[in-house]
């Protein structure tokens, strides 16, 4: 997916602007970009490749070069950023997050005329960043330009522009991911997860609304466009990307997540259907929480029959080597055989997406001598890949787990009836349900319902995209 971060400061902010975007790390894992601005030298940037190794490592030497009292930094699943860009609305640096769905058909509709070009990426795509910045520099300011990028959009685009005069930052026009601003004595910073800027010491100031654009210095923050009335923020914020410690139109991520396990639970005793197992445990890191509430309102134990080894393995490394990449996620999972041995178990994911690195965990708990191994999902069968974010996303809906499942038992017919392979309670949901575990080897399996998880977040509904699991937008 990606985040940013920024501050502008009457102090020098290289280091805020460091740590900041290196608390974003949670969030991509291709390329990372700082870009520091000082009055007399102008603007300093550097962007490097972090699939190998972290942020924090590949900038510790850049830190040397950069000066200033403002800048921007980005972690991106996507394309090399933040940008700098010269045009007739001033030279300034440009962050974005969020996926354009039609950039080709944009291309073509406002740049195929002689003297436009683009910079083409190895895959011959255009940057998202260059191509915002293109049509935000169609109109007479940035304000505009901005509003008519994000109209002209199909996706979602978030954005963060840094110039001589501070920091704009523009949430997404329905709101897809947050944008939050924090103060301190000297200035002020922008961010996506709020305990980034906690532990560098500025309070929250303001949550931009969605549409809302801002303009922040080191005086404060001053809305240059009102926010909108519509939003559409991701679930997947509270059961999967957010860090624990993050706030979301004032709901906490670890608070969310035990709630959601309690849910869960909660549903499965009324129904009957609790299984009897020895411990309840959680796929780490984060079904970790979702299965804590669920051992709590079940009255099961909690337990962890194995954790993760990342000293020497972090998240971001990819080996080239297919083989290479199985070997390691095998290597990454270390059992508590006292844990496992003769044991009944009931695991808690926060997803279930394609399957395939479930399928092997589940194989590797048998393996470790597991009696029974019981899953649950922290959220509703995933059913179309995301067109807004880059969660869920893949070339085709028959990637995933539960497309492919309804695909295989009832044909194209069945792809007209996933609302009812979506419900547990149905004939074709109890189908689905049966024919996952017996490809995936489950004892049983089940899903919190979508009712479940939006009653956990707790927002007003209709402000939540819950477009992975029902396709609606």
């Amino acid at each position: 997916m990606g985040g940013f971060f920024g501050a502008v400061s009457k102090r020098d902010c290289v280091l805020d602007v460091f740590f900041g975007t290196d608390y974003h790390s949670h969030l991509g894992t291709r390329r990372g970009g700082m870009v520091v601005y000082d009055c007399h030298d102008g603007f300093q940037r550097q962007i490097h490749n972090i699939e190998n190794t972290p942020f924090r490592t590949k900038f510790e030497e850049d830190l040397n070069t950069f000066h200033g009292c403002s800048g921007i930094g980005c972690i991106s699943d996507t394309d090399p950023q933040p940008l700098l860009v010269r045009s007739h609305l001033g030279l300034y640096a440009i962050t974005t997050v969020g996926i354009i769905n039609n950039a080709d058909a944009l291309v073509e509709k406002y740049f195929s005329d002689h003297g436009h070009q683009f910079m083409a990426m190895s895959s011959g795509k255009v940057n998202a960043s260059e191509l915002i910045a293109a049509l935000i520099n169609q109109c007479d300011d940035l304000v505009s330009g901005i509003r008519h990028a994000q109209e002209s959009i199909d996706g979602s685009c978030t954005i963060l522009i840094l110039d001589k005069d501070g920091i704009v930052a523009a949430r997404d026009k329905l709101g897809r991911l947050p944008v939050l601003v924090g103060q301190d004595e000297n200035g002020c910073c922008v961010s996506f997860e709020s305990f980034a800027y906690h532990k560098l010491g500025y309070h929250d100031a303001h949550e931009l609304g969605p549409r809302e654009i801002v303009r922040v210095t080191p005086e404060g923050w001053e809305t240059l466009s009102p926010a909108g009335e519509e939003m559409r923020i991701c679930a997947f914020l509270w059961t999967y990307y957010g860090y624990p410690n993050s706030n979301y139109e004032g709901v906490n991520v670890e608070v969310m997540r035990y709630r959601n396990g309690e849910i869960m639970a909660r549903d499965e005793i009324q129904k009957g259907q609790l299984p009897k197992v020895d411990y309840v445990a959680g796929v780490p890191d984060s079904g970790v929480p979702h299965a804590i509430g669920f051992a709590n309102r079940s009255g099961k134990s909690f337990a962890r029959p194995f954790v993760k080894y990342t000293p020497t393995w972090p998240r971001s490394f990819m080996p080239a080597s297919q083989e290479v990449r199985n070997q390691v996620a095998k290597m990454k999972q270390i059992p508590v055989p006292e844990l496992i041995e003769g044991k009944k178990l009931l695991f808690v994911d926060d997803s279930i997406v394609r399957g395939t690195q479930l399928r092997e965990t589940v194989e590797f708990l048998y393996e470790s001598g597991a009696e029974e191994v019981h899953m649950r999902s922290a959220c509703p069968p995933i059913m179309y890949g995301c067109k807004f974010l880059n969660f869920s996303r893949s070339n085709s809906d028959m990637e995933l787990l539960a497309r492919r499942i309804v695909q295989e038992l009832e044909g194209d017919e069945g792809q007209q009836h996933l609302e009812e392979y979506a419900d547990a309670s149905t004939q074709r949901g109890q189908c689905m349900l049966q024919a996952i575990c017996k490809e995936m080897g489950f004892d049983s399996l089940g899903y919190q319902s979508l009712d479940g998880l939006l009653e956990a977040i707790g927002i007003d509904r209709s402000k939540i995209c819950t477009y992975c699991w029902n396709g609606q937008e």
